[in-house]
């Protein structure tokens, strides 16, 4: 069935997410009529290439969503929490990026390779998860279907780019002033990031969790339909540009044996079995990042737990974990008759 050709804008167009939706929209053909890319006042204006043709940049107002059939948001919680119930009274469907919307019960938050088919029931407004949890999730969920996960423990390694643009940039300045021999700045992070690893992703709550630690937990629970679902994370800043990796250790209902693990994790969608330890071959950051799929590797029993195994998950954050999946939530939607 053909999709139908959609008016579709992009909130947030100039930054980092958003000039990767340009890209993904193109690269996998989206079935787009007219683009709007919307970003703040300060960068209307501005011109951003989409199709081979360069586009002007509007002004995000209470009126940017007339005629828009899907809007992709990627601007921050605030501008999310202002501009997208507008969106809703104009009948444009959103496809939120921040974490407003995540845990509102009547909006789905959805990874389409695990529970595509909530985004159907939506309200106006469909949530995309945390980057880690999406990353996490695509190598748990196939193996919650065939095994039912109880609880897992997790520690995070996330690239700087988690941080924007400003992440990088402090890594790259802080590398140069080391090697000159000068005082590193710091801005973006507490403690220098350089060469360095910082356990502390996102704010710090009373229970001594940070919010992106509990992401892991309260979004799988909501993505998997699992209410009982348990996580206990450590999430650690590291100096590497791009992409996001995921030490996993899993217990579950079921006996499960590596090699029938490898059987389900190799059909999963999206997902690229890595798992040759004798060749060295396990994903690496280096290799996934600007890659559309996840990978998988070091799949082990674990040996502390009952039923237990271990996995290594690594995916690209800005795609996989943002703009991929925002895109592919916006093909669900278009392919709806």
């Amino acid at each position: 069935m053909r999709k139908r050709k959609v008016n579709i804008a992009v909130v947030g167009v100039t930054g980092a997410v958003g000039q990767e939706m340009l890209r993904v929209l193109e690269t996998r053909r989206f079935p787009v009529n007219q683009l709007v890319p919307l970003a703040s006042k300060r960068s209307a204006g501005k011109r951003i290439r989409f199709k081979g043709k360069f586009i002007t940049v509007s002004e995000l107002t209470r009126d940017s969503f007339k005629d828009i059939d899907i809007a992709l948001f990627s601007a921050g919680g605030e501008i999310s929490k202002k501009f997208a119930p507008m969106a809703v009274k104009t009948k444009t469907v959103v496809v939120d990026n921040s974490s407003a919307f995540r845990m509102e019960k009547d909006v789905p938050l959805v990874v389409p390779e695990i529970n595509g088919k909530d985004a159907l029931k939506h309200k106006g407004i469909i949530a995309n998860p945390n980057c880690t949890t999406a990353i996490t999730l695509m190598a748990l969920n196939p193996l919650h279907q065939a095994f039912g996960v109880k609880r897992i423990f997790a520690a995070t390694y996330q690239a700087v780019s988690g941080s924007g643009a400003q992440g990088i940039i402090e890594l790259e300045q802080q590398v140069k002033a080391l090697a000159k021999g000068r005082k590193v700045k710091k801005a973006v992070y507490p403690h220098q990031i350089a060469f360095n690893a910082l356990p502390h992703v996102d704010t710090f709550l009373s229970n001594g969790y940070t919010k992106e630690e509990m992401k892991l937990e309260n979004e799988g629970r909501k993505i998997m339909h699992h209410a009982r679902f348990k996580a206990s994370s450590t999430c650690v800043r590291i100096p590497v540009y791009r992409a996001h990796s995921i030490a996993v250790n899993a217990e579950f209902n079921k006996p499960v044996s590596v090699s029938a693990a490898r059987r389900v994790l190799k059909k999963a969608p999206g997902l690229d079995l890595l798992d040759d330890v004798k060749n060295n071959v396990y994903p690496l950051a280096l290799d996934m990042a600007e890659k559309d799929n996840c990978a998988v590797g070091r799949i082990r029993k674990d040996c502390a737990m009952k039923n237990g195994l271990s996995f290594w998950v690594v995916g690209d954050q800005i795609l996989k974990g943002a703009a991929l999946n925002a895109v592919q939530i916006a093909e669900l939607i278009a392919a709806r008759p």
